[in-house]
C-alpha cells in the first residue's frame, strides 16, 4: 500500500475535488485529526467503517489497485500507520497538522474537527471521558473547544475563564491531550481486543 499511496498534498486537492460527495474530510488537516481520533480512541474500527465516511468511498475501492480511490486509501492507512507508530515508540514528537491562517497563526478547528468527527462514530464507547465528573474529561477541553453539534451548538461551554485561558495554548496542548487520551483507553481498548 505504501507505493500505492498518493503524498498528501496531491490527497488535498483530491478531497477538495471529492466535495460534492461529502467526505468528512476535506483537508488534510482535518483527515489527520480524523486519524488521530481513530488510533487513539477507545475501539478498534474495521478500517472500511472510517475510511469510506472519511474519502467518500465505496467498500469496494478496497479491492481495486491502481485507482485514485485506492491510492487515497493507501494514504489513508499509511498515515494511520505513522500516527499509531509514533505514538508507540515516540509520542513526544506527535505533531498534529493544522491549517495556517493568513495572519500566519494557527488555526487548530480543521484538525478539532476531524477528531470529532471520528469520535461521533463511536460516541458511546467515548462517553466515559465525554463526562464532566470524570477528572479526565478535560484531555477532551482542547479538542472540543473547536466543535459543535449537528445544530451548530458548541459541543463544549465556552464561557467560563478555564475555558477561555485553554484556547491561548490549545496548538500546543492538543499533542499532549491526544497521547494522554491514548493512554486513558489504552487498558479499555486492548482489553477488548484480548
Amino acid at each position: 500500500m505504501v507505493a500505492a499511496a498518493m503524498p498528501l498534498g496531491e490527497l488535498e486537492r483530491w478531497l477538495q475535488d471529492r466535495a460534492g460527495r461529502r467526505p468528512v474530510a476535506t483537508s488534510v488537516p482535518m483527515l489527520d485529526g480524523y486519524v488521530a481520533a481513530i488510533v487513539a480512541g477507545p475501539v478498534s474500527i474495521d478500517p472500511r467503517d472510517w475510511i469510506c465516511p472519511l474519502l467518500a468511498v465505496d467498500a469496494d475501492a478496497f479491492n481495486h489497485g491502481g485507482t485514485p480511490e485506492f491510492a487515497a486509501i493507501s494514504a489513508v492507512a499509511q498515515h494511520h500507520n505513522e500516527i499509531s507508530n509514533l505514538l508507540s515508540t515516540a509520542p513526544e514528537q506527535f505533531g498534529p497538522i493544522y491549517r495556517r491562517k493568513a495572519s500566519g497563526g494557527v488555526d487548530v478547528r480543521p484538525w478539532c474537527l476531524g477528531f470529532y468527527a471520528a469520535m461521533k462514530l463511536r460516541l458511546t464507547a467515548w462517553s466515559p471521558l465525554l463526562d464532566r465528573d470524570n477528572p479526565q474529561h478535560g484531555l477532551l477541553l482542547p479538542i472540543l473547544l473547536n466543535c459543535v453539534d449537528e445544530h451548530g451548538s458548541p459541543v463544549v461551554p465556552t464561557s467560563d475563564d478555564h475555558v477561555r485561558r485553554l484556547r491561548h495554548r490549545m496548538h500546543a496542548d492538543i499533542p499532549v491531550v491526544v497521547e494522554g487520551i491514548r493512554q486513558y483507553w489504552m487498558p479499555i481498548r486492548y482489553a477488548r481486543a484480548s
